[in-house]
């Protein structure tokens, strides 16, 4: 379990808790929440238990020492654990860049990878797919909005593209996020705290900002046309304020394949873990008389200018995305400080994607050169 302290990873452990004849924890890694990683360990005794953060490795150390777990720290650990023989399935949920290497490490050993890090696919979604191909891997998709496509196409579409399937367009729904109702002249002035109050999700602080931003929609976007290998402009992104259906298929037939559930992270979880199997969740059943209605706008870029940039990332290519992504992270990590201010998250990627120079993104140095210097530039403009 990759990234075990954030919602994917509680969610995940939720379902594991509720399946111990099905599932044992080989590995639990966190960044630097140790308080948490103990009580994790003390639940679920995995062999080992990984710390990026070398002091924080070596308080969960101390505070666990009468168990047999082992403790390691660092970036080389996280992917030693999870490219070990022992291990049948990696749930990737670290955010941000961070998880790009311990991913592509369970790729490479040929994993069933549970993929809930879209950094993975945004920063270096062709190499990422070649690898996938290349060792054998299982990529499943874990954001709801990519396991929602999944479950609507025919079994076999991710990385092998939806040619000859009768798929006319694939549709992203999302809820617009806190602010979607609020004026724009407003958003000058939202605070973090704001940010975070998303209206039907609980997710960390990184995703809610980005959900309020719908930058959280443009990488899904680009994650979309990675693993489902289709254009963007056979994506349409749809607001749906209830969050009920996750995703859409529309097939030139007439006919739209919908995924619908309550806003639970839970779900589309469980549908990747135990897939082609169903399992139970833990998640309350929809109830669609409590429903009663669907609501559905289009996503207007205007008052999104984080969807238009990312549309721009994946229509330049190469390492655009990896550069886009990256100036998020940092506009993102300032605004949360309150160093910045929410409407200057895409005044800022706007520059650094003016600065930067789009190379090929065919191999993982270029990759990481290109997220390092975009990382650069937007600190030197804050």
């Amino acid at each position: 379990m990759l990234g075990a302290t954030g919602s994917i990873g509680q969610s995940t452990l939720d379902i594991v808790a509720r399946h111990p004849d099905q599932y044992r924890l080989y590995a639990l890694t966190a960044n630097s929440n140790h308080r948490k990683m103990v009580q994790l360990c003390r639940q679920f005794e995995p062999r080992f238990a990984v710390m990026s953060d070398p002091d924080s490795a070596r308080l969960l150390g101390e505070s666990i020492a009468d168990l047999a777990t082992e403790i390691l720290s660092g970036e080389g650990a996280l992917a030693e654990v999870a490219a070990a023989d022992e291990v049948d399935v990696v749930v990737a949920a670290i955010v941000g860049a961070v998880g790009l290497m311990p991913t592509l490490s369970a790729v490479r050993a040929g994993k069933r990878v549970l993929l809930a890090n879209k950094e993975a696919l945004v920063m270096a979604g062709g190499l990422f797919m070649d690898e996938v191909q290349r060792y054998g891997a299982e990529l499943l998709p874990v954001d709801s909005e990519h396991n929602a496509i999944f479950q609507c196409l025919p079994p076999g579409s991710i990385g092998k593209g939806v040619a000859g399937e009768g798929v006319r367009k694939i549709i992203l729904t999302g809820s617009g996020g806190p602010f979607r109702d609020i004026d724009v002249e407003l958003l000058e002035d939202v605070t973090p705290q704001q940010a975070c109050d998303h209206p039907n999700w609980d997710m960390g602080p990184k995703i809610s900002v980005d959900s309020a931003t719908m930058m959280n929609k443009g990488l899904e976007l680009i994650e979309a046309c990675w693993m489902f290998a289709i254009d963007h402009s056979d994506v349409e992104i749809l607001l749906h304020r209830q969050s009920i259906v996750h995703s859409m298929v529309a097939y030139n037939d007439g006919s739209v394949i919908a995924q619908m559930g309550n806003p639970d992270m839970r779900t589309p979880i469980a549908n990747a873990l135990a897939w082609p199997e169903r399992i139970e969740s833990g998640v309350e059943p929809l109830n669609l008389l409590q429903v009663s209605h669907l609501d559905f706008t289009q996503a207007d870029e205007g008052r999104y200018p984080c969807l238009a940039l990312a549309r721009e990332a994946w229509q330049q290519g190469g390492t655009s995305t990896t550069v886009l992504n990256a100036a998020n992270e940092i506009a993102v990590e300032y605004f949360l400080n309150r160093q910045i201010k929410f409407t200057d998250i895409p005044r800022l990627i706007t520059r650094v994607m003016e600065q930067a120079t789009s190379a090929p993104a065919n191999d993982l140095d270029a990759i990481l050169e290109a997220d390092s210097n975009a990382r650069e530039s937007a600190r030197r403009l804050i």
